[in-house]
């Protein structure tokens, strides 16, 4: 029997801290009167020129607009990074009243609420982190008509005290951020967002927008089944994040790998690497540190006062990566994040997405890296049959992980395939921004091989009644004489040696195929290699077996700011003149967003700091045209901007 591992990865538990919230005593809202009556509602596109600073739309976000402005119901998907905050945004402010927003992270709101009324905007949120009075205060600006958005969790609808709070107020529209969560079977699933189908049986007359970035066809009307939503309209973006290169590296001294992905390609930059365990994370950020880079760590189990601390430094520090696990990420609005790394296999396409979907945010080129190995699809298999639930479940579970597989396995364009996994086809369009288009990769006749494997598997069963892991397979067949084949005699099987025509890791990945496409089982707690029912074809030669070639050495993109593909955002390009002036305006952000306490991002974007060094305004009102400064910005930012930019250094 074959060594048991140092360590199997856990299953990712939940986030105790960020995932849930825990219902607050009740206390009364006061005597206050109801709110006022409404002003009359805005344009929306005056709305976005005057508050957000943008002169047009994008993509789909104006006939969203429009049709929530005017009292329709909505379920959008749209990209991370697409611009769903203002698809309710702006409604919110358009339409009377107050925009009720449900949010599933509560130690993101005040990044959400800092940002918000950094552009001047009214906002609030009601958590469990505020005190008695905090909470009141926030209760009498809602029902006085002083707030033009209010976040909130989802668990506070179960506390009656907050749902009369809501019915004494005036509701502008209902936005459900995160709306993937109220799929039962969903990778991000939270009970507590099966609530919110109330909310048309309590305010039928008040528009309800739903929104995710991540939902296949199935999700999607999951979601409108579970929100009452069937008689919303469908709005659905492109899928494609065309400034996300996506690579995928055979797994083999990843952490190595890793580093030398950050030092070649994103040095100094921000990045996020998700690990399947806690030891794992803990032992990648130690490992990282003591290569000179700036790494934290993130998991549930760690002390709650350090993880918030974590996460506050990630988003309002330059540079950090935090390494993690999926107990970190959602929400997490933070626009330079230039990479995610992922050193074990995600159990879904869903969470892939979801999870590399967090990189780019900024529209600037980003990397979604994987490290994908046989231990991943042997340890997902083992995790899934000794998950619970019925057997149902356990297919849906191997469903997902079948569709993660099969992205990794293919020659053919990742991103094409990753887009028809959502339903959007490119045709026969290859990316030019994946591993596999800027390095094709190739396949061979595998079926020899594979029929290799088979009968080793099948003497050892039949011959011995022994049951082996695939690196003791591999010493059989490479005709090594290690103790263990010494010790059961495995030289003298007639299978011995008969693979010498293949290397160590050529047989790794013939066999992390095999088990990908269930033509091998594993089984026990030595994860040893067993038939299945469609082994037999194969090793009889009824059914030939395509192999994807394993590479030597997946070759890296050179790291370029305007690195990608067809259709590719790229960043604007700094003269010679602009680039110092970058620079001291990124200087003066970092001294802002310090002494505000928020992150940099919440002042400017670095893309609108790149358009002020490079177009240099020469007043207030040149300033204004830029993309991403508005009014609010424009009067508390104007002048300190104009002396960065004409004054030298301040």
């Amino acid at each position: 029997m074959v060594d048991a591992p140092d360590e199997i990865p856990l299953p990712p538990e939940p986030d105790d801290d960020h995932g849930w919230e825990p219902p607050p005593e009740e206390h009364p809202v006061g005597d206050l009167a109801p709110a006022p009556a409404a002003v009359a509602s805005s344009d929306p596109h005056e709305v976005l020129r005057r508050v957000f600073g943008y002169d047009a739309f994008r993509g789909d976000q104006q006939a969203i607009v429009e049709h929530v402005t005017g009292g329709g119901d909505a379920l959008v998907l749209m990209p991370t990074g697409g611009g769903k905050s203002l698809c309710y945004q702006v409604p919110a402010l358009a339409r009377s009243g107050t925009g009720v927003v449900i949010s599933p992270l509560i130690a993101l709101m005040q990044d959400q609420v800092d940002a918000l009324r950094a552009l001047g905007v009214r906002a609030g949120f009601l958590n469990s982190t505020q005190d008695a009075d905090e909470r009141r205060l926030t209760e009498q600006e809602f029902l006085a008509g002083e707030l033009d958005l209010l976040y909130l969790a989802p668990e506070r609808l179960r506390v009656e005290s907050c749902v009369r709070l809501l019915e004494r107020g005036r509701v502008a529209l209902f936005a459900i951020d995160e709306a993937h969560c109220v799929a039962q079977w969903g990778h991000d699933f939270r009970p507590d967002y099966l609530l919110l189908s109330e909310l048309p049986k309590r305010w039928p007359d008040v528009p309800r927008v739903a929104l995710t970035a991540t939902a296949t066809d199935a999700t999607r009307t999951e979601i409108a089944q579970r929100l009452e939503l069937t008689g919303a309209r469908h709005f659905v973006a492109s899928f494609d994040r065309p400034n996300i290169q996506y690579r995928i590296v055979p797994k083999g001294e990843e952490r190595k790998r890793l580093l030398e992905f950050l030092r070649t390609e994103h040095p100094g930059d921000a990045g996020i690497v998700y690990c399947l365990s806690r030891k794992s994370v803990e032992q990648t950020a130690e490992f990282l540190s003591a290569q000179g880079v700036r790494a934290l760590p993130y998991h549930a189990r760690l002390d709650a006062a350090v993880r918030r601390e974590n996460q506050a430094r990630f988003l309002r520090e330059d540079g950090l990566v935090m390494v993690a696990t999926i107990a970190f990420g959602m929400g997490i609005d933070k626009p330079d994040v230039r990479f995610v790394a992922h050193l074990d296999l995600p159990k879904s396409i869903e969470g892939y997405y979801q999870e590399t979907g967090r990189a780019g945010r900024d529209g600037e080129p980003s990397t979604a890296w994987l490290a994908y190995g046989l231990p991943d699809v042997v340890q997902q298999r083992k995790m899934i049959d000794d998950s619970e639930g019925d057997a149902a479940h356990k297919r849906r579970l191997a469903a997902h992980l079948d569709a993660m597989l099969a992205l990794c396995e293919t020659t053919e364009c990742r991103r094409a395939q990753l887009l028809r996994y959502f339903g959007q086809d490119l045709g026969t369009e290859r990316c030019g921004n994946c591993d596999t288009c800027l390095t094709p990769a190739s396949s061979w006749d595998g079926t020899v091989a594979a029929q290799k494997v088979l009968s080793a598997v099948w003497r050892l069963k039949n011959e011995r009644r022994q049951s082996f892991g695939a690196v003791h397979l591999i010493d059989i067949l490479l005709g090594k004489r290690t103790p263990k084949v010494e010790q059961f005699s495995h030289d003298e099987l007639s299978v011995f040696g008969i693979g010498s025509d293949l290397s160590e890791p050529q047989w790794r990945g013939v066999i992390r195929q095999l088990v990908a496409r269930r033509l091998l089982a594993v089984s026990g707690a030595y994860s040893s290699l067993e038939f299945t029912d469609a082994s037999p074809a194969v090793m009889r030669g009824e059914q030939p077996l395509t192999l994807r070639t394993e590479p030597e050495r997946t070759a890296r993109a050179a790291r370029s700011r305007s690195r990608g593909g067809s259709g590719a955002k790229t960043a604007v390009e700094l003269s010679a003149a602009a680039a110092p002036v970058f620079e001291r305006l990124r200087a003066w952000r970092a001294t802002a967003a310090k002494e505000q306490g928020v992150p940099a991002y919440v002042i400017f974007h670095d893309a609108t700091l790149r358009e002020i060094a490079s177009r240099s305004p020469a007043d207030r009102a040149a300033l204004g045209t830029i993309s991403g400064i508005g009014e609010g910005k424009l009067t508390r930012y104007g002048d300190q901007v104009l002396e960065v930019v004409h004054g030298g250094d301040t």
